[in-house]
């Protein structure tokens, strides 16, 4: 693999390089191979990013199309040197469900657009003063467990839909496991797309989907776009999903500079900011929010090709399924079964991210500190507390997360000051850093 200082030249362009060795992100493999795995990302995105939509109720097309839209964007803001996948985020899904059982579709738009907004904020503050202060504010424990909550709290829903159809999810679920198991490589990492395609079949065999739509649509058209509307009754449901997509964002990029050994560092606030973009185009036409997809980071560990020549491909391909109704009604036709049985596992599984933070951080449990920090929010979480002050509803993932927060500080600070707890240390890495070039 090149070095950063080796690159030269326009920012599009790419030196070819043969099958053998990692490939960097400045270079690729012939067209042909490139356009073969940037189809791979699609296939690897596809299973969660159409996921969302469909659990929504948000038009798929119009997912896809900002997906792959907001995919090339963060290529061109990050200069066209930090290889990633703009998906759909399943931090979303609750608030969004939320936002539009009591104000409607576009109310849960305009909280997108505002999720999207302040994360384009909190990444021109990153670019210009860096993540230390981010790390501060949100340490493992208090990351952990918003991430934690956000996922245990859809457990209701996938419970109903599970008992919509009991058999079919138990199938899908049944499925999933078994691709998990059967298959290595890049099989493994599509178990949940072929756990779905194959409940769908199942489903399909015994009646259960609704194929009036996918008949009538037609193959080549626009996706059905829908207009953002603010509630400021809503908002607060949405502020702790920007944290979420903070920590993700800033997860990804840090798994992109182990694998590579490139120091991404300097392309962190304008990773922040160009999800923020997208999230901002998305929520203002009908696409749900977009984060950096660890599925794609998987493929990346898997073919050791980093080319960003291959996240065009993958985006324009998104864009070109998009215009296509038919994939749309398709996809829109899931039925419950399906969903009940892939989001049992997938809404557990956004949960257990929040415990990998923490037993990846070193979390000490032992600490009362990082007891209640944890498990105060996660009760509110999961039993979904609300409370009502005025025209704002605060959820519970809202309350969680600000629980998360108030516990934590206020422990530190006064437990400082009478000296019953540990002064608390910010803990800084030291790495090469990528020539500047802002």
């Amino acid at each position: 693999m090149t070095t950063p200082e080796t690159r030269t030249g326009p920012m599009f362009r790419w030196t070819e390089v043969g099958t053998g060795g990692v490939i960097a992100p400045d270079e690729r493999l012939t067209w042909p191979r490139t356009i073969g795995i940037g189809l791979q990302h699609v296939v690897a995105m596809f299973g969660a990013t159409f996921l969302v939509p469909v659990l929504t109720g948000f038009p798929p097309s119009a997912t896809l199309l900002f997906s792959g839209i907001g995919t090339l964007l963060f290529l061109g803001i990050t200069r066209n040197r930090l290889p990633s996948y703009l998906g759909s985020s399943f931090a979303i899904i609750a608030p969004v469900l939320a936002a539009t059982a009591s104000d409607g579709m576009g109310a849960a738009l305009g909280g997108i657009v505002v999720v999207g907004a302040l994360l384009i904020v909190i990444g021109v503050v990153v670019h210009f003063a860096g993540t230390h202060w981010i790390e501060a504010l949100m340490p493992p424990v208090v990351t952990g467990t918003i991430v934690a909550l956000i996922g245990l709290n859809l457990a209701p829903t996938a419970k109903t839909n599970f008992e919509k159809d009991a058999i079919t999810a138990t199938v899908v679920l049944i499925l999933l496991i078994s691709c998990l198991v059967l298959f290595r490589g890049l099989l493994g990492r599509l178990a949940i797309v072929a756990s779905v395609v194959l409940g769908y079949l199942l489903a399909l065999v015994r009646g259960e989907v609704d194929t009036a739509a996918i008949g009538q649509a037609s193959w080549v058209g626009l996706p059905d776009f829908h207009a953002p509307s603010f509630h400021l009754s809503v908002i607060p449901m949405f502020l702790p999903v920007v944290l979420v997509l903070v920590v993700e964002n800033i997860g990804h990029v840090k798994s992109i500079t182990t694998m590579t050994g490139i120091d991404y560092d300097r392309r962190m606030g304008r990773a922040l900011a160009a999800d923020g973009l997208a999230t901002v185009l998305a929520g203002s036409g009908g696409g749900s929010a977009t984060t950096t997809y660890a599925e794609n980071i998987g493929v990346m560990a898997a073919t050791k090709v980093y080319s960003t020549a291959a996240y065009w491909v993958a985006g324009a391909a998104a864009i070109v399924l998009s215009l296509s109704p038919k994939v749309g009604a398709v996809i829109a036709s899931i039925p419950d079964g399906v969903l009940g049985g892939v989001t049992t596992a997938l809404y557990g599984l956004v949960g257990i991210l929040g415990a990998h933070i923490w037993v990846s951080n070193r979390v000490d449990f032992g600490k009362p500190i990082n007891q209640f920090t944890a498990a105060i929010p996660l009760v509110i979480g999961i039993a979904d507390f609300t409370w009502k002050a005025g025209d704002l509803h605060f959820g519970g993932i809202a309350l969680g997360a600000f629980a998360a927060l108030v516990i934590y500080h206020a422990m530190r600070l006064i437990g400082e000051w009478r000296g019953t707890v540990e002064p608390h240390r910010a803990h800084a890495e030291t790495k090469p850093e990528e020539p500047t070039d802002r």
